[in-house]
């Protein structure tokens, strides 16, 4: 009889829908670890961390042999610090793009079309008319062409925009042209509406400075669901501030934003709490992934989504 595949979720959540999706097959067993007691064996084949603070926990596999570790979230800037070494690390790309994109959506829709003035003139119990930006006929620039960027893009083009895709280095595809990242400065100026969704790396930390948001013109929006750290605080905040500019993070440097934070205060700044992909969706999308990675085990194919190697 083969031996047993053993894979560890963090909580029984993650276990019960990966249950739901059908019987598993025979010799899988699925345990609830949260890396934050004794593994339950020396050896484990899956281990999925704990989707928020995960990097801080990865020093429980020391001890463990792994033939993966599967992460519930897409970015790892993170994570190579912080694996032991030995294990090969996949993050959850499939998972987040649709919820990611949904949000992005609904932060440009907002701020366009002036819902958080709405809302704060309804809690004072006033009735205030205003004519907003569209999005339809705007100059959309997306910053970051990868899963999420598709899934953005695939969203924009029914509100009719003019996209412009911007990604790490030129190219073209079947729907035409992707700008590098070193034509931002001349693709900027143009732009009315910036979506900023690059992984966080030595390249793109404090891609959104100063420079950058000079280039923009007046009134233009900037949207970062990236990571806090792509964009410099103090340049996002002196914009802001004085109202040439108006932003929506999803992400912020530091994160959480502290209480009182001057970018709360601002109104033509909309704060979501870093929640792009945590919606209904990441559990049974969750599940899915970690049985593919599972059935892949099992026939002795490699993995999806691999990302690092320690």
């Amino acid at each position: 009889m083969p031996a047993p595949l053993l894979v560890t979720v963090p909580g029984a959540t993650l276990r019960d829908a990966v249950l739901a999706l059908g019987p598993l097959p025979d010799g899988v067993e699925v345990a609830v670890w949260a890396l934050d007691s004794p593994p339950p064996a020396e050896h484990l084949d899956i281990v999925v961390p704990p989707y928020m603070g995960a990097a801080d926990r990865l020093g429980a596999l020391a001890d463990v042999t792994t033939r993966l570790v599967q992460s519930q979230s897409i970015g790892y800037d993170d994570i190579a610090d912080a694996l032991p070494p030995g294990h090969v690390f996949a993050n959850a790309a499939s998972v987040h793009e649709p919820s990611t994109a949904e949000l992005t959506l609904a932060l440009v829709l907002a701020a366009q079309r002036g819902i958080p003035d709405f809302v704060r003139a309804a809690g004072e119990g006033r009735w205030a008319p205003a004519r907003y930006e569209s999005l339809a006929d705007r100059r959309v620039i997306v910053v970051g062409y990868g899963g999420v960027g598709r899934a953005i893009e695939a969203r924009l083009e029914p509100f009719e925009v003019e996209i412009t895709r911007v990604a790490g280095r030129a190219r073209d595809d079947e729907r035409g042209r992707i700008h590098g990242v070193d034509e931002l400065p001349a693709l900027l100026p143009e732009a009315e509406i910036v979506i900023v969704g690059v992984p966080l790396n030595d390249a793109t930390t404090g891609l959104v400075d100063a420079d950058f948001l000079a280039a923009l013109p007046d009134g233009a929006l900037v949207v970062n669901i990236a990571r806090g750290k792509v964009a410099d605080t103090e340049a996002v905040l002196a914009e802001a501030s004085s109202g040439r500019l108006r932003f929506a993070l999803d992400v912020t440097d530091p994160e959480p934003l502290p209480d009182g934070h001057p970018l709360f205060a601002l109104p033509n700044v909309l704060v979501s709490p870093h929640v792009g992909g945590a919606s209904t969706a990441m559990i049974p999308r969750m599940a899915r992934l970690l049985r593919e990675q599972i059935e892949r085990m099992l026939r002795g194919d490699e993995p999806a989504n691999v990302v690092l190697r320690s």
